[in-house]
């Protein structure tokens, strides 16, 4: 090895030259001219501040199709942060096209064709190949679920979904989404009666404390999978010390939910009336909402209809702010979610404190989900009895079921708490699909595990399955049949985790990584995946890692025949 000899004592070295670098050269990546002032004409008179990172970054990407690292350099310039920081949240999410120095962007066409389970029955494998094919000219890439699993398959075409897709549809395509055309506008909504409760509540003519009272009667739990009790969630906030936040949970990414997204689509004011209406009980001065960036076109319906509600002077004590996810499941969790709107790496914390002590910025906040607002007006207005009436078998409350899969009839069902799923599939979405026969269903969604035809008669409720190894979640049931390979769809949900999996904690890092490679084997090692599926349950951080072994369980226990 050649020997290098110590710069003569006659010509020191400059302290600012390194390798590669000119004598007096400042270290780190030096920004471009041209790159800031493209970065300053893209954030405007926008406040530069941390949380608006995330925010930035779609900036970029919506105007250039990708990030540059000149352009991440100029941003934190502007944003006064280490390029680290920029950089460790630009390459955590799916959604930025994070190019590096001297690197090609992408095409300007990206078609990202989802891969979840409801697509993949549907034959979104096939179409994948095929486009890939048909469209050389564009970036044709496989993509976690969407929100469509009703309408499967389904893509999307730059920022435009398009459901039932096929290489024609894709084709022609727009890139461009538009707000959902059937959604309830604010000046119907308001002849209907909107608002009236939150005009009260804002008027005085009713107060918190009974409004908590009637939340906590009506048995109302948040919808989002945890199923805590709403009302009592207000109270332990509002007991907090102010300044108190709220943030919505609109990311709802788990494979086989779309409810959300049909009440945002459909009557988005319901929604909003029961988000004003829980800012103003537990005093929080800002709402966060969090949106997943697979909804573009209700980004924009929010946009113009919240500014709408706050013309009409109905937001007085609350300033709501929409915000844009990036692509990252682990966002759902509430934690993580709190970090994304931060501006930074979607990373759940360790609790406790819990966010109703230590929340967002670190103040007490309120954490509710879509479907659990859009309730809240009707509670208010109708009573507490209205809405715990409306169970079957002793459960409390309507439920709305994403109900995808081998049925005729797929989409959100509103159904009562404690239905079956064979009175679903049955009752409202006109039995299974011709030439397919019943046998298995996901009771909640990826991770809620897998019960044969055999239990489709347990209560869909929370309490309900658990004894049975699964949970109800978000209620997302996937529905299977005998055409339908229980190893693969196992397979197919495991690798769903381990791309999704943030990579903080090493159970679940390490661990859906090693299980996915475990499953490909023509024999699945019970013992040794067990093992592995006990250590991923006891020691990762969050949910998503606790839970990704509830399927393979499933199939061990219930379809053993298969193996």
């Amino acid at each position: 090895m050649a020997q290098h000899s110590p710069p003569s004592a006659a010509a020191p070295r400059h302290p600012g030259a390194g390798r590669g670098r000119a004598a007096g050269t400042p270290k780190g990546r030096q920004v471009e001219a041209a790159a800031l002032a493209e970065v300053q004409d893209l954030l405007g008179d926008a406040p530069r501040r941390r949380d608006l990172l995330i925010e930035f970054l779609h900036r970029i990407q919506d105007r250039y199709g990708h990030l540059s690292a000149r352009h991440l350099a100029a941003l934190a310039q502007e944003l006064r942060l280490a390029m680290a920081e920029v950089y460790e949240t630009a390459t955590f999410y799916a959604h930025f096209d994070v190019i590096e120095e001297g690197g090609a962007p992408p095409p300007a066409l990206t078609v990202r064709v989802c891969d979840s389970l409801s697509c993949m029955l549907a034959g979104g494998e096939k179409l994948q190949a095929d486009l890939t094919r048909a469209m050389p000219g564009a970036r044709v890439v496989r993509a976690p679920c969407m929100g469509a699993c009703h309408n499967a398959p389904a893509c999307h075409v730059g920022h435009n979904l398009v459901e039932h897709a096929t290489v024609d549809k894709v084709r022609a395509a727009d890139r461009h989404a538009q707000p959902p055309r059937s959604a309830l506008g604010f000046e119907a909504y308001r002849k209907a009666g909107g608002y009236g409760q939150l005009a009260e509540l804002l008027a005085g003519k009713r107060q918190p404390a009974e409004l908590i009272a009637t939340m906590e009667a009506s048995n109302l739990r948040g919808l989002g999978g945890a199923g805590f009790p709403a009302g009592r969630k207000w109270r332990f906030v509002l007991q907090e010390p102010a300044p108190r936040l709220m943030a919505v949970n609109a990311d709802e990414g788990e494979p086989g939910t779309f409810k959300d997204r049909h009440y945002l689509e459909t009557d988005p004011h319901r929604f909003l009336e029961g988000m004003l209406i829980a800012a103003r009980v537990v005093e929080a001065a800002e709402v966060y909402i969090y949106l997943r960036d697979e909804y573009p076109g209700i980004h924009a319906l929010l946009a113009r209809e919240i500014a709408l509600v706050e013309k009409a002077g109905l937001a007085p004590h609350a300033k709501v702010h929409v915000r844009r996810g990036a692509g990252a499941y682990i966002c759902g969790e509430e934690s993580a979610m709190l970090e994304s709107i931060e501006g930074k790496r979607g990373y759940p914390r360790h609790k406790p404190p819990f966010p109703s002590q230590v929340g967002l910025f670190g103040r007490p906040t309120l954490i509710h989900n879509v479907e659990t607002l859009y309730w809240v007006r009707d509670i208010v207005d109708k009573g507490a009895d209205w809405f715990a009436s409306q169970g079957r078998r002793g459960r409390k409350g309507p439920r709305s079921f994403s109900v995808s899969g081998r049925v005729k009839n797929p989409g959100v069902k509103l159904a009562p708490a404690g239905i079956t799923v064979r009175e679903l599939i049955d009752e409202f979405c006109g039995g299974m699909q011709d030439g397919h026969r019943f046998k298995a269903y996901l009771p909640g969604g990826a991770s809620g595990g897998i019960l044969p035809a055999s239990m489709a008669d347990i209560p869909l409720d929370f309490g309900t399955l658990e004894p049975h190894g699964c949970f109800i979640g978000s209620a997302a049931v996937v529905v299977l049949s005998d055409k339908d390979d229980m190893k693969a769809v196992a397979l197919k949900l495991m690798r769903f985790f381990e791309d999704e999996s943030c990579g903080q904690c090493t159970p679940c890092r390490a661990g859906t990584e090693k299980a996915a490679v475990l499953m490909t084997r023509a024999r699945w090692d019970q013992a040794l995946l067990d093992e592995l599926g006990q250590a991923m349950a006891d020691a990762s951080i969050c949910g998503l890692g606790q839970a990704a072994y509830n399927p393979v369980r499933s199939v061990f226990k219930h379809f053993r025949e298969e193996l």
